[in-house]
Parts: C-alpha cells; structure tokens; sequence
C-alpha cells in the first residue's frame, strides 16, 4: 500500500472537478502495477518514462476495475462502464495542430483545419507532457494496431492517464495477439494526458488543451481533455496523411459492409445522414462503421471497434448498438434516470454528443478479418432538408468526384444550439476535419479507383420530400431500404433513368417496393414552382462552396458542376 502522490491526487481533483457525479475518497490504494505481455526488451526510457509505473496491455477487466477503484466510473445496468471526460466532451478542431516542417511543409494543406505548429515548441511540450506522466503514480500502456489489412497495418503505443482511456485504446483499435505483443514495435505513439494544461504564451497553443501530430517523429500529443475521441480521430489523421501520399491507398471516412457474393458497398455521410443505420443489414456483413482504405486488393477497416453517437438511442432504432452496450463497453458522458444505474438516452444535460465505444465483437453479423473486395456500390448520403434531391440517382465519375469533394448535407432545427431553421453543411469528402491533404487530393484517387472498378455511385437523400423542412416530410427509410438494397442487388440496371434538371444526375423511374411517383423530387412538390426556385438556390450553394476548390481540380470535376 502507498499514500497516493501529490500529482495522482492533482489528477483526481481534475476529473472530480470536471466530472460531478465521480469522486475519490481521502484513502490510500494500491498501485496497479499489473503488466500483461510486452516485449521483453520494450522500454518507456528513450521517452524519458519509468517502466516501473507502467501497467502494460492491462487486462480488460482490470482496467474497468481499476476506473471502478478510482471512483472515475460506475456501472449501468447492463455492464458498460459510464463515464464521463470533464471538461471536453467533443473534439476541439481549432486546438488541432500539425507539425510544420520538411516531410510535411509542401504536403499538407495547410488551413484553419490543418494548423502549424513548429518543431521547437513540440519538443519543448513533448519533455513537458512526459515530465507530467513521469510523475504520476502509474500509466497505462497499450500495444495496439490499426489497419485491418497486415500489409499497411500501423503498430500504435497508447500511454495514457487513466484506465478507462487505456480500455478506451483497446476498444477502438486492433487488438494484437499474445504472440504479437511479444515482438511488439511501435510504429507511431501517443501520449495523452488529460490533466495536464498547456501554457498558450510558453507552448504555442490556443488554450490549454491540444491535439498535436509529429509525422517526422511519429508521435501524438494530446493535453487538457480528456475527450477520448482525440486518441481515436490523431490516427485518423495520421492514416488520412501516410496512406495516399506514401502508400497510393485512398483512405475514405465511410462505413462498408459485404454481402454474401463477396459484394462489398461503401457508404459515405455526415451526422444525422443514417450513415451507420443503412449500413447495418442483416443480410450484409459490417466491416467497419468509421474508416477504412481502399487498396488495390480492396477495402479494410482501419479500426477494431466502434464509437457511437447514443443521443436518443433506443433498440428499435439501432439495435446493434443498443445491445452492444455490455460489459467492455464504454459510455460517455450520458444521464442516468433518477436513483437508478438506467441509462437516459435522451439525456443532453452534459452534452448531445452522448457516446458509446465498444469492440466489434459485440456486434454479431461482422465481417472477420475487416476486409471486403473491391467496392461494387457506393453510397453517398445527404440529408437534404430542402428537398430538391431524389431518393436516389446514379452518378457519373466526374460527378462522384465533384460530390465527394462538396460532402453535403443539411443541419436542421434542434440539431444544434442556434439553428432554427435548415442550413446547408459541406464538409470535403464527408470528413474535412481529418484531411491533411487537399481534398483534390483524394478527389483524384477516387476517380482513379472508379475507372479501375466500374463501382456504382449512388447519391442517396434520406431527408426531406415534397417540400422543404417543416413543409415536406422525411424520406420513409422503408423506401431508402429498398432503393439501396434494389442498388445492391443490381436491379436499377434494367431499369429506365431521366435526367434531373440543373444537377444532371439520372434518376430510376421505377424501382420494386417504392412509389414511381416519389423517385423525381420535383413531382413530390404541389407549387414546381417554388421546387425550381429551391433547386436552383441549392445549386448555387454547392458552386458557391466548390470556389475555393477550383484552382485545383480538373476541368472533368469542374465540368460536372450544378448548371444554374
């Protein structure tokens, strides 16, 4: 037994100041010191740690025990471990930097996204990060991989403060073997410290906290929040970079999945588009729900489990993820029904980005490994609340790159604090926030990959018909069901298409299972007028937005452009 240390308590007191419903008691505990397999000859000293504070590939169960012991966590009444990360409950985008120098300089696509920050100050933050975790009572290491594909697989050492962010690691990534972790060497790693806070005038940073990624050196530093998602999202970024620029992999923000003729679809989207619900199908194998590349053998997921928005989940809706809230998982910032260990899902008191990481185990109709072949289908999905977008339509290379680039969707009321009415939402190839190159960039490959394949694309609208949001309704997701699985199956190819004004794209005039009369939006409208007039406010905003993409894109991309 040991007095916990001044610094492990300057931890606690972070998270119970930032976590209310967690506390520590004034007691003594024991220092975990429960190591699993590594190595033989891995050593924490060229990063200027202790091995003898080290818990290395902690046992799953030990680190919810120990987050249980630590009163950093509880259990609901399925088993999942709730808790809750302070201060940050999201991502914090302007407090993402990379690092600015040779290998990188000419690369990147430097921007308000893609920040610089200099060599200097991350070793000078780095040496400040590892003095901070030498002096803890204990860290957590964790061997990982990602990249389902052993060919460009990405060994990862995660070092972390708590437990639960270590469990958090094991989840979300690629599990090694026992006989992997023996021989384990790390590619890239991570150091992530939540309670330490960056001085912005001495470090270089915005505020306090920051995610930072050296791809010269090949680690991430994140400090200030405890936002599990940081860990997750750095290697995102750092694949998003190595893979098209040094690998000729086009790596895509998408979910895919894989039918029983070795049929694999991708499915591309933003929040709210039903990215993770059309991909769930019970006739088709789940590869992966987040991230993966497309090589030229096929497609691989770059992760081990999946994070889950929870906001208002119930079974009916997403059964997949509701019933994969078991013991291992993990639940994130949520609220518990009053004097219970129920969950609330449609409690927003901490936050609307209310989530859930777990394995892909406790999912059951999962591909293994997460591979698939080459794409036969792919699906871009838009929750267009102007509803001037068909259900479906079948797109032209040229128009899957121009869209692809554009990434569109809509935010509507109650989506976020001060929307109050239908806005419309753009981010480059359906995930901006974790390109390092310009989305040309991966535009070009896409095109590339297209021509090579002969894929289907498909432009799906799971938002608004026969009307704007408020006048129109939703699309009926039985009727989306059976376009995609109508794509799917290859029936749309013997099937006649029109051309729908302003946009160009072909859509079906008839397909089994759904109303002729709904496939061409503008018959959904009872004023065509006021359609026209919406459609053609839509295609200015998409060549409005498409502006600052056009110095660098083709004259076949630009060509496909909405004609206003």
């Amino acid at each position: 037994m040991c007095i916990i240390s001044y610094v492990t308590k300057t931890l606690i007191t972070f998270f119970q100041n930032k976590i209310p419903y967690f506390w520590i008691p004034n007691s003594k505990l024991t220092i975990m010191n429960d190591t699993g397999v590594q190595k033989p000859t891995a050593d924490l000293s060229k990063l200027g740690l202790s091995a003898t504070k080290a818990n290395w590939n902690t046992s799953r169960d030990a680190l919810i025990q120990r987050t249980l012991d630590l009163n950093l966590g509880t259990l609901n009444d399925s088993g999942a471990l709730c808790i809750n990360t302070g201060e940050f409950t999201g991502r914090s985008p302007k407090d993402k930097f990379t690092v600015k120098d040779a290998l990188t300089e000419n690369a990147v696509d430097w921007n308000n996204i893609n920040q610089p920050y200099s060599p200097e100050n991350f070793d000078k933050l780095q040496a400040k990060v590892v003095a901070h975790l030498d002096q803890q009572n204990e860290i957590f290491v964790r061997d990982v991989f990602a990249c389902a594909d052993v060919d460009y697989r990405l060994s990862i050492r995660v070092i972390t403060e708590t437990p639960w962010a270590s469990l958090f690691a094991d989840n979300m990534f690629i599990r090694p073997t026992e006989e992997q972790l023996a021989s384990f060497e790390p590619q890239w790693t991570i150091l992530c410290a939540p309670s330490f806070m960056a001085n912005p005038a001495e470090d270089g940073t915005r505020q306090h906290n920051f995610s930072i990624i050296n791809f010269t050196k090949k680690i991430i530093l994140i400090g200030g929040s405890g936002y599990t998602g940081e860990i997750k999202k750095g290697i995102f970024t750092v694949l998003n970079f190595e893979l098209p620029h040094l690998k000729n992999v086009l790596s895509m923000h998408c979910s895919a999945n894989i039918g029983n003729d070795n049929d694999t679809a991708l499915f591309f989207g933003l929040s709210g588009t039903g990215k993770t619900t059309l991909s769930a199908d019970p006739n088709r194998k789940l590869i992966g729900d987040d991230e993966h590349g497309w090589s030229d053998k096929g497609v691989f997921n770059f992760e081990g489990g999946c994070y889950a928005k929870c906001i208002d989940l119930t079974e009916e809706k997403e059964p997949d993820i509701f019933r994969a809230i078991k013991p291992g998982a993990i639940l994130e910032n949520i609220g518990f029904y009053e004097g219970s260990n129920v969950v609330n899902f449609e409690d927003v008191r901490i936050t609307e980005n209310t989530r859930v990481s777990y394995p892909l185990y406790h999912i059951n109709n999962i591909a293994e490994p997460s591979v698939g072949s080459i794409p036969k289908n792919i699906f871009f999905l838009s929750y267009d609340a102007f509803g001037v977008l068909p259900p479906i339509s079948k797109l032209t290379e040229a128009q899957a790159m121009y869209l692809f680039i554009s990434g569109y969707t809509s935010k509507v009321a109650g989506t976020e604090a001060g929307v109050t009415e239908p806005q419309t939402t753009f981010s480059a190839c359906f995930g901006a926030a974790f390109l390092p190159l310009h989305p040309t960039k991966y535009a070009e490959m896409l095109g590339k990959k297209l021509k090579e394949s002969g894929a289907n694309v498909w432009l799906i609208n799971t938002g608004m018909t026969g009307g704007v949001y408020g006048i129109g309704k939703r699309m009926s997701l039985k009727y989306t069901r059976a376009l995609i699985t109508e794509a799917l199956n290859g029936d749309l190819e013997n099937v006649t298409f029109e051309t729908l004004p302003i946009f160009n794209f072909q859509i079906p005039t008839a397909c089994p299972g759904v109303p002729s009369e709904i496939l061409n939006p503008r018959n959904t409208w009872s004023d065509k007028a006021a359609y026209d007039a919406k459609a053609t406010e839509l295609a200015i905003k998409f060549n409005d937005n498409f502006k600052k993409y056009a110095a660098q894109a083709s004259e076949e991309i630009l060509a496909a452009a909405p004609k206003v």
